[in-house]
């Protein structure tokens, strides 16, 4: 068995980041590539895809 530490790419950049406590910002390589990745989410470049939200569509009521 080895002791060799596992290895990831950042999801941002593609650099090699050790998994492990040397690494604070894993998956990421740093904190500019985490904050890269939490903009595209919060600005809705990033999405999750699943059915529409269809709360807010109009014409919906509970009643239909």
């Amino acid at each position: 068995m080895s002791n060799k530490p596992t290895v990831v790419k950042c999801p941002q950049c593609g650099s090699p980041v050790e998994w492990s406590e040397k690494s604070p910002f894993r998956p990421f390589c740093s904190k500019k590539c985490q904050m890269i990745d939490f903009g595209e989410w919060a600005s809705e470049e990033k999405a999750i895809p699943g059915a529409p939200d269809l709360s807010d569509a109009e014409g919906w009521s509970e009643e239909s």
